[in-house]
């Protein structure tokens, strides 16, 4: 049998069954992201909005299942690879995001042991506001000594995440700062 023969045989009907399983998996995976994350997806406009109507329906039903088939079927027109990557971007950015936030946990978390954390934290971040972090802690100490809800605590979070985002705002300025600068 030569090489052109070969592509005339058919795809054997599991084998094609698989693959639209494949496809209306990817489709579901879509379906699972928020709203915000579908939209920074390269996806065609029918595709993108066949899977905003899927995230709208909130009962899984018949009409829902039949969406999903249908999300399949647009799928098959699109480059599958592409999709995927962006799938395996937004998992990755989404690890990323739980360790960042592990990581301010734990300054926090250090930050509540040992007051000499502070001095860290103002030479990591030097736009820091040492008064009120000092004060944040202060509170955040009184409030679990009297077992009061953790303001102060959540506060100390929130400032320092602020923080981690500002300095990876500036980061990244002075990135495409450099970049402008080499004439690319």
């Amino acid at each position: 049998m030569n090489i052109h023969e070969e592509e005339q045989v058919p795809i054997s009907k599991t084998r094609r069954k698989r693959a639209m399983e494949e496809l209306q998996t990817l489709g579901e995976e879509l379906v699972a992201l928020s709203s915000d994350r579908v939209r920074n997806i390269d996806l065609p406009e029918d595709l993108r909005v066949a899977v905003g109507d899927a995230q709208r329906m909130t009962r899984h039903d018949e009409a829902r299942r039949r969406q999903m088939q249908f999300i399949g079927k647009l799928m098959r027109n699109v480059d599958v690879e592409s999709v995927r990557g962006a799938l395996a971007l937004v998992r990755g950015e989404s690890a990323s995001a739980a360790a960042k936030l592990h990581r301010i946990e734990r300054l926090r978390t250090s930050l509540l042991a040992d007051e000499k954390v502070s001095y860290e934290i103002a030479m990591h971040f030097p736009s820091v506001d040492m008064q009120r972090l000092r004060s944040l802690r202060r509170a955040a100490l009184k409030e679990q000594e009297q077992g009061k809800p953790p303001r102060s605590y959540r506060a100390i979070f929130q400032l320092l995440k602020e923080l981690e985002n500002e300095t990876r705002d500036q980061t990244t300025e002075a990135a495409e700062l450099k970049h402008d600068d080499n004439g690319d």
